[in-house]
């Protein structure tokens, strides 16, 4: 399972990998097995996203991916497209791998799901596990259309660094002007490292950003401003779009200089979709939406670990061993959660 959801391994390789050490395991055993760590996982993941939808700070994206009993629906839907004289099909035909990180006090949850629902419908469902006492929480995206949700259910921030790309992509055509703002991001990021390093508390970081880092943003808006209304740059050029961009998102791009807590960028959980890139570049496809799910679910379960700082094998041998009691109580077996669980379990007179 580990070597399938963390190495990204097909199935085939690891079969080849175990029979050349003598211990041959087939791939459809291989699958049987895995099924057998998710059904342990099951109820874990369930009260992760429960936990999750409480939570104060979620990171959000995704990823294409293939899924063939999906990729069979397409080609029926273009069929009847095209019976119909269509130039295409009317139904969603796009499937995706959507990654959640999201931070709950002080431990971060990762949640993943894989389907035809994109990031914007994957966090709405989410949400409707919120309670509703609770305060909007504060998303972080880029700004595709496809992260949006309903108006007020959160407080949308986007990436900074998605920003800064798009001019550091045209820094040799452009060197002068993007300079500029790389430059000036390149500072704010590093207010933003020594807040991290000096462990500041989020008030502490807040006053720290607002001290030295929004007197470096403003002056960056007005340069902006000032390139499209004193027509310096032509609008639609590639650097034009790029100021536009800016422009357009400033607000949620800044939410650090207001709110406590909200982070600069997405890298958090863009790491953690390079797993599922992996495994989509090393083995291609899902064979169904159930096989999906169970990636989803155990790919959730270490990423978690990962951010817990918990050995992933010895976790999952854990809810192996003692499968009754987590169906029983979800809550005591999350990966930061299990090791008191398993020393309650001691006696007291068993030997170290």
């Amino acid at each position: 399972m580990v070597s399938r959801y963390y190495l990204g391994l097909p199935f085939y390789r690891i079969e080849g990998y175990q029979a050349m050490q003598g211990v041959p395991v087939a791939d459809a055993t291989q699958w049987e097995q895995i099924e057998g760590v998710a059904r342990c996982g099951y109820g874990v993941f369930g009260y992760l996203e429960t936990l999750a939808a409480q939570g104060e700070l979620i990171h959000q994206d995704d990823t294409r991916v293939r899924l063939l009993t999906l990729m069979k629906e397409n080609e029926q839907r273009r069929a009847r497209a095209a019976a119909q004289g269509l130039s295409r099909a009317t139904e969603r035909t796009g499937m995706f791998t959507t990654a959640l990180g999201v931070r709950v006090g002080e431990q971060l949850i990762a949640l993943s799901y894989s389907g035809r629902s994109h990031a914007g419908e994957n966090l709405a469902a989410l949400l409707d596990k919120r309670e509703a006492a609770q305060e909007p929480p504060l998303v972080m995206s880029d700004a595709l259309s496809h992260h949006d949700v309903e108006a007020g259910l959160v407080v949308r921030c986007h990436c900074l660094a998605h920003g800064r790309r798009q001019f550091s992509d045209l820094e040799e055509m452009f060197p002068t002007a993007c300079r500029v703002v790389i430059e000036t991001l390149q500072a704010v990021f590093d207010h933003d490292e020594v807040a991290r390093e000096q462990a500041m508390s989020p008030a502490a970081r807040l006053a720290y950003h607002q001290a030295y880092s929004k007197p470096l943003m403003d002056n960056l808006k007005g340069w902006l401003d000032q390139q499209i209304d004193d027509r310096l740059v032509e609008p639609n050029s590639a650097l034009g779009k790029a100021i536009t961009y800016m422009r357009n998102y400033w607000a949620t791009l800044t939410r650090f200089l207001h709110i406590e807590k909200a982070p600069l960028d997405n890298s958090l959980v863009e790491r953690a979709l390079k797993r599922f890139i992996r495994q989509r570049k090393n083995s291609l496809f899902y064979t169904s939406e159930h096989s999906a799910h169970i990636a989803s679910v155990l790919t959730s379960l270490i990423l978690t670990c990962l951010y817990a700082g918990v050995n992933a094998l010895d976790y999952f041998v854990a809810l192996q061993e003692h499968r009754a009691e987590v169906f029983a109580a979800p809550e005591a077996w999350l990966p930061w959660t299990y090791q008191a669980s398993l020393a309650l379990k001691v006696s007291p007179s068993t030997p170290p």
